[in-house]
């Protein structure tokens, strides 16, 4: 649709169009819900659901694998969009006899977006709350989550998982060490998802993350770990360190029990458990650019941009691909220019 025709649209109609959009760049099949053919792909997005009377109608009605398993509430650009969770539970009510659903009664995952602006609810974490997401998830990644379910009913979420870790025992670590990492643990187990954990230089920082890791991947069932760092020196003494690191209970280096990547390349490994790159050859794979200029890897990030870095959605590596992300020496990376 060209912008001229997008002029004459309403402000729900721009966001619909968007919405669209975004739903087709994360692999849905968007559908009129005239014309619906569930078999058309992993994952169909149905346009304008008619629900049992009195309920009205879906602005959207997520299926996956021929089942529903979700709704997108679609609001004007500028909308806010934190009270109005609520609304997309009320469509469980309305959704016909004959339908078939992923999760008995339930449609779990709910969003709201302005195309703009978007919201996500899960309701099977402890506590669901809304929160903001770049972009909508892959049918596959809705498919994978549901499947947890039926493996582990109990903890089907990681946020689930975060609260039941075991307690950590102190053997090797640093009373530094040991406190920062409780601590985090705590606060995670809190469903709060952002941390900042402050040392000394010198006091064991990265050991102290390959703990953490360590203890996300085995006993959180953290699917991959981000390893963000601004200068190339520093991934590769990440990756020493991990090399290096025994993991305490079983005695074995990480790197014997998980896939490690250390990114030379702008290709993410999809078996690697922790992937460590620089922010600068992220950025490039997030535009799909074939190669980064090995000299951009070994810069820091102050020489390299003068105003805040635009990122769009990239297919090929979408909101899902990282469950956990640990930024070194954030201060002076994340929290400047390159904070998208």
């Amino acid at each position: 649709m060209t912008e001229a025709s997008l002029a004459y649209l309403t402000p729900e109609a721009k966001a619909r169009v968007e919405i669209d959009r975004m739903l087709s760049a994360a692999g849905w099949e968007v559908q009129p819900y005239g014309a619906v053919n569930l078999s058309a792909g992993r994952g169909v997005a149905v346009r304008e659901f008619v629900l049992t009377p009195p309920h009205g109608r879906a602005d959207y009605l997520l299926f996956v694998d021929g089942e529903a398993v979700g709704v997108i509430e679609a609001k004007k650009e500028g909308q806010t969009l934190t009270g109005v969770a609520w609304q997309t539970a009320k469509y469980v009510d309305g959704l016909p006899d004959v339908l078939p659903t992923a999760v008995e009664g339930a449609l779990p995952f709910a969003y709201q977006s302005t195309g703009v602006e978007t919201r996500f609810t899960n309701t099977l974490d402890p506590d669901a709350k809304s929160r903001q997401v770049f972009w909508f998830h892959r049918p596959e990644t809705l498919a994978r989550q549901l499947a947890e379910i039926r493996v582990n009913p109990e903890a089907p979420t990681l946020r689930h998982r975060l609260r039941t870790l075991p307690p950590l025992t102190d053997d090797g670590l640093w009373p530094a060490q040991a406190r920062a990492i409780r601590n985090l643990e705590e606060s995670l187990a809190a469903d709060r998802p952002r941390a900042l954990i402050q040392m000394a230089t010198g006091a064991g920082k990265t050991f102290t993350a390959a703990n953490v890791a360590y203890r996300l991947v085995k006993f959180a069932d953290a699917r991959r770990i981000l390893f963000l760092v601004d200068r190339a020196n520093l991934g590769r003494q990440t990756l020493k360190e991990f090399q290096s690191f025994t993991t305490p209970d079983d005695g074995r280096k990480f790197t014997e029990l998980y896939n490690v990547q250390h990114m030379s390349s702008n290709t993410i490994d999809p078996v690697a458990r922790v992937t460590i790159s620089t922010i600068q050859r992220l950025y490039s794979t997030l535009r799909g650019e074939p190669e980064l200029d090995p000299e951009l890897d070994e810069s820091s990030l102050l020489d390299l941009a003068s105003e805040p870095v635009p990122v769009d959605y990239n297919p090929a590596v979408p909101i899902e691909t990282f469950d956990v992300v640990i930024v070194d020496e954030c201060h002076r990376s994340i929290f400047g220019l390159w904070r998208q």
